[in-house]
């Protein structure tokens, strides 16, 4: 029954009104089950989550549990608790002025039933809004229970001048003032062990301990909490108690397939639309930018249980068009397309966000970033040309011989960095081999991404050692492996 906010002023415009208590559990339920009638989508703007995910949070809100999301670093888990403020109703009715937005049809808090006992119907109610009935914590070490669950306010006590034993002295911490609230307490691992124990009675029963009072606060609240594998052994753990009041704790994980992490990257990218006008991406070029991380999360130089965050891939994209949009600044032109040397101007994005082992360490985050980016391009290169066999025979024929004597019989192909479009692609246009490969084995690829491609196909001989490059400050260099040598330069 949908009330009219604007005109109940107080609790007996309310009772008329026909307006029932309803726990937040239950309305979380009530609503997800007409979103799920209707075919609407429950969680909007979550990507690959759709057969895994979702339906299992789902299950939990329907049988009214308090949720544990666990996952590595960048995998949607704050943004999914977030979410289900949608599934709230839009306003909810509280006495006005309560701390812990106290129901008028069902007060707890001791000023909230002395405000009613005292004005009886002419009670004045406020409405608040689903947008207000999130909270969030981030667990870090320095969290007390005062600060989750409340403590004695001297300064309350004096002002009022009120003994310590009054329980009017309390100020409640973030937990009591989340009443009727979704909280979500992130990284529940690094919540010291003391302070996860005085959630067990909060969850099962919804009392509140502070200080010496006896305080039976029943508090409607939905807990979210979020942890990461990882924090279980390196910097804590969620005691058993705590985890076994948990009604459902929901696996989640990176995205499947290439597609799907497309998506969350333009999702979640903030470019200024002039970026968006000036620069042109092929979809190779995106498809690339999602392989690096597919590739880190395999890498023996990352350390996989640390995770590789979907920002990584964001931030790179970012990164991506900065690099494409710059060289349009300096040159003066009106647009650009991306190119594969761009890649390199991704680097500082891809080092923020990987967590190297020992072996990594030692090769360093600049080098690992560079491994990436060319296994992420000699992962892509089979699949528009012709396999590298690592056993063919030296002597047999094979679909990359003219290209690589083109390097062989020249002193190599320099590309810089900022060239102009036109010095671009009159460059790779010079290497006639390598359009007739792309000609050959690619005939419907788009016009515009047709430049891309053969710096792909170039860089995934080097890849393979077919073909060595040199990188420069300002552009690289790609020759043949073995012509400089037999020549002596």
């Amino acid at each position: 029954m949908k009330l009219n906010y604007k005109e109940i002023t107080n609790l007996g415009e309310l009772k008329k009104a026909g307006y029932k208590t309803k726990k937040i559990k239950d309305e979380l339920r009530a609503n997800l089950i007409e979103k799920i009638k209707s075919d609407e989508i429950t969680f909007p703007g979550v990507w690959g989550y759709e057969n895994s995910v979702v339906p299992e949070l789902e299950r939990a809100i329907l049988s009214r549990h308090n949720i544990n999301l666990l996952g590595l670093r960048g995998q949607a888990k704050t943004r999914l608790a977030r979410l289900m403020v949608n599934l709230l109703d839009e306003y909810i009715p509280i006495v006005a002025g309560s701390e812990i937005n106290d129901d008028p049809l069902s007060p707890i808090s001791r000023f909230a039933i002395e405000t009613i006992k005292e004005h009886g119907d002419l009670t004045p109610i406020s409405w608040l809004h689903r947008s207000d009935r999130f909270y969030e914590k981030l667990a870090t070490p320095d969290v007390t229970v005062a600060d989750l669950i409340g403590d004695v306010d001297p300064i309350k006590a004096a002002n009022l001048k009120l003994s310590y034993a009054d329980d009017r002295v309390i100020h409640f911490g973030m937990i009591p003032r989340a009443n009727r609230c979704i909280f979500v307490i992130n990284e529940l691992p690094d919540l010291q062990a003391r302070i996860q124990v005085s959630l067990f009675n909060i969850l099962q029963e919804g009392d509140i301990q502070i200080r010496g009072f006896k305080l039976r606060l029943p508090l409607d609240l939905q807990f979210v909490f979020t942890a990461n594998p990882e924090d279980y052994t390196n910097r804590g753990s969620i005691v058993t108690p705590l985890k076994d009041r948990i009604g459902s704790q929901i696996l989640t994980h990176y995205p499947e397939d290439i597609e799907t992490a497309r998506k969350i990257t333009e999702q979640e990218s903030k470019l200024d639309n002039r970026q968006s006008e000036a620069v042109y991406v092929p979809d190779l070029a995106k498809d690339l930018l999602e392989q690096i991380s597919r590739e880190a999360r395999e890498s023996e130089y990352v350390d996989a249980k640390s995770g590789i965050s979907a920002r990584m891939s964001i931030t790179s994209f970012e990164n991506l068009m900065s690099t494409a949009e710059r060289r349009v600044l300096k040159n003066g032109q009106e647009s650009t397309m991306v190119r594969l040397c761009d890649f390199m101007g991704v680097i500082p994005s891809i080092i923020g966000k990987i967590e190297l082992v020992y072996e990594g360490e030692q090769e360093g985050s600049g080098s690992v970033a560079e491994i990436l980016i060319e296994d992420a391009v000699k992962s892509l290169f089979q699949n528009f040309f012709p396999k590298i066999d690592k056993l063919e025979r030296k002597d047999a024929a094979g679909p990359y011989d003219e290209l690589i004597s083109w390097f062989f019989d020249g002193e190599g192909f320099d590309l810089l960095d900022d060239a102009t479009d036109k010095e671009y692609q009159e460059k790779l246009d010079s290497i006639v081999p390598l359009q007739r490969l792309v000609k050959e084995y690619q005939p419907d690829i788009k016009k515009e991404d047709t430049y891309f491609l053969k710096e792909l196909l170039l860089w995934g001989l080097v890849a393979h050692k077919k073909l060595s490059k040199q990188r420069y400050t300002v552009g690289y260099q790609i020759k043949d492996v073995y012509g400089s040598f037999i020549r002596g330069l």
